[in-house]
């Protein structure tokens, strides 16, 4: 695993941008973009269809900003569906890679050079975050992920995905988009899973960097929309889908991997 040390950096880049999708997160939102800004930009933000006046709120704080850019989309499509909205705005406008961080807080800003640093010395490789967890997070999310990394693990055969549902990352726009275009799912909170697993059997090379969590209370103005039966069936749909063709994908996926083996104990 790589680890880089944080620091704080505005790094002004034509190649990689932050994107934040955000859906009625109140005023963590204002407080997410103002800390990503002091350490990035370009900062975007699309906001999916919030109907709790962040939108309206953000727009008044960023007024003026050349380096953030707010895009609403008229209703709610899903958490998914919003990240690839930007990502057809990012290659658009000539990016090629975003760095994805949620809107409620929970993921370290003053980690956003460092990975963009990693990413930009390899730019062919997806850099996901490793979560870090404290004694703040819930224990039924902490071993429900565990789950998830199993099952995403084995279907990459252990590639070096790490952690599937941690949203901190920085992709390469291509194949991402390329990837969502291809099918109907990916749209809700299945997105960051499918993604992991997907770019892994395109053989896009992961790279990992710890970063910490926070999870906030809803006295602390934490904001959840996760839900318990209908996002984690959802969740079992996809993996029943991503097996199922991990299966006929096992011979492929061998051969690569031993491949990958022999490259390594080769001398160079």
């Amino acid at each position: 695993m790589h680890r880089i040390q944080g620091r704080s950096v505005i790094a002004d880049t034509r190649s990689h941008l932050l994107l934040i999708p955000s859906y009625n997160t109140g005023p963590k939102l204002l407080e997410t973009v103002g800390d990503a800004r002091r350490h990035w930009q370009p900062v975007w933000v699309v906001i999916d269809g919030s109907t709790d006046g962040s939108a309206e709120a953000l727009q008044q704080q960023v007024a003026g900003d050349p380096h953030v850019r707010v895009i609403a989309l008229p209703c709610n499509q899903g958490k998914g569906a919003a990240v690839l909205h930007g990502l057809h705005e990012a290659a658009a406008a000539g990016f090629t890679h975003v760095l994805t961080m949620d809107a409620d807080g929970q993921h370290p800003a003053a980690l956003i050079a460092d990975f963009m640093a990693l990413s930009r010395a390899n730019p062919d490789a997806v850099v996901f975050g490793q979560p870090v967890f404290d004694a703040s997070a819930p224990l039924v999310r902490v071993y429900g992920r565990k789950l998830s990394n199993g099952l995403a693990n084995l279907q990459t055969l252990w590639r070096g995905i790490g952690d599937s549902l941690f949203g901190f990352r920085v992709y390469p726009i291509a194949p991402l988009r390329d990837i969502m275009q291809a099918q109907r799912w990916m749209r809700h909170f299945d997105f960051e899973p499918e993604a992991a697993v997907r770019l892994c059997w395109r053989g896009v090379r992961p790279l990992r960097l710890s970063a910490p969590v926070k999870y906030f209370s809803p006295a602390d103005g934490g904001v959840s929309h996760f839900n318990y039966l209908r996002d984690n069936t959802r969740l079992v749909c996809m993996n029943v889908r991503l097996l199922l063709e991990f299966m006929v994908r096992l011979p492929v996926l061998l051969v690569a991997t031993v491949g990958r083996i022999l490259f390594r104990s080769s001398p160079h």
